[in-house]
């Protein structure tokens, strides 16, 4: 299957090798800058968390736009959503634990909201993948044994899809990317509508 086209002078603001690593695999070129945004701790309590997560992938690719005006700036944030809990990257081992206890045996949602941003334009196109994660029952020494690991560090929900040996992982139903931080398939989707907007507005 032909590669999606791709914007010119496409960056990548995220801190996440796993998104840079996909964006690799798949071809794309791009840079990659680290957006100063610090992620909040809670979520407004009259936004929906897809909304959250687009907003957040929106405000880490403006975070960088005053440098960068004539590029193309793409961000993610990835979030995990039981019920009405969130579950962002853990902020030590003890929330690690914490999330991965309360998502032992549960059928969970990952939503990524997927955010590009040409700053001079000020053309912007936003959006988001939800994939369902059904995890399996988690025994306290499975979770530890994880935990020494470090693997949990950084990542939304505390583990990993894409590590070695995942222990958790039982179904997915959606974008396998989406839970590792960056849904491929909605981002080529994505890029096809820049590129139709883009000679739309040059004809």
């Amino acid at each position: 299957m032909a590669m999606p086209p791709q914007p010119d002078r496409l960056i990548l603001a995220s801190a996440s090798p796993r998104r840079a690593e996909l964006l690799r695999a798949a071809g794309y070129r791009f840079k990659v800058v680290h957006p100063p945004l610090e992620e909040p701790d809670e979520l407004h309590p009259h936004v929906d968390v897809a909304s959250h997560a687009e907003s957040l992938a929106f405000f880490k690719a403006s975070s960088i736009a005053v440098d960068h005006p004539d590029a193309t700036i793409l961000a993610a944030d990835t979030i995990t959503v039981l019920g009405e809990e969130i579950f962002g990257k853990p902020a030590d081992r003890a929330d690690a634990l914490r999330t991965l206890r309360a998502l032992s045996g549960t059928l969970h949602s990952v939503i990524t909201g997927v955010a590009l941003l040409h700053p001079r334009s000020e053309h912007r196109l936003i959006n988001h993948a939800v994939t369902t994660v059904r995890v399996r029952p988690l025994s306290d020494s499975t979770i530890e044994t994880y935990l020494d690991t470090g693997q949990w560090q950084g990542k939304a929900g505390a583990y990993g899809i894409q590590d070695e040996g995942d222990p958790f992982v039982e179904k997915t139903e959606g974008s396998f990317t989406n839970v590792v931080g960056l849904p491929m398939e909605l981002l080529a989707e994505m890029f096809r509508e820049w590129q139709r907007v883009a000679v739309m507005a040059a004809g």
